[in-house]
């Protein structure tokens, strides 16, 4: 009886400290400063805390679920296409081949650009990121976060 019940309370912790893990990740983001007619750098984080690893946007695995990231704006705001950095090859245990991952806080830039004639006086950029999460042993459920970033026009 006292072994079952330590084994359930061992399984019980080690869930909790994975879930809390699997849902630590976070997205964030900013915009500078945006003036008419001219393009400004935008920046979106996905922060990954220790033990875990983010498969990147071109995992070199078909099994592994890529990172996204995808940005829009009101009409007449022009996103520019999605830089994504490099990731890190890793050899994991379930895989033969080492696979590309984020780790720690991985930035994604895209530049947005206000037309001349925009009417409004703050721009609202949403962007969206899908990824998976692992540790070295383990794939959680892909997540996808949101984040709005906003700058006032000028």
């Amino acid at each position: 009886m006292r072994k079952h019940f330590l084994t359930a309370a061992f399984a019980a912790i080690f869930a909790l400290v994975l879930g809390m893990g699997a849902s630590a990740q976070s997205v964030s983001g900013s915009l500078g400063k945006v003036t008419k007619g001219k393009a400004t750098r935008a920046t979106v984080y996905l922060t990954l805390p220790g033990g875990l690893h983010a498969n990147s946007n071109r995992p070199n695995s078909e099994y592994a679920i890529p990172t996204t990231v995808r940005a829009t704006s009101v009409r007449g705001v022009r996103v520019g296409a999605v830089s994504y950095p490099r990731g890190q090859n890793r050899k994991f245990g379930f895989s033969e081949t080492p696979i590309n991952v984020y780790e720690g806080k991985v930035a994604f830039g895209f530049n947005v650009t206000v037309p001349e004639t925009f009417k409004g006086q703050s721009v609202r950029v949403t962007v969206t990121v899908r990824y998976q999460a692992c540790t070295s042993e383990v794939c959680y459920a892909p997540k996808t976060k949101t984040v709005t970033l906003n700058a006032n026009v000028q």
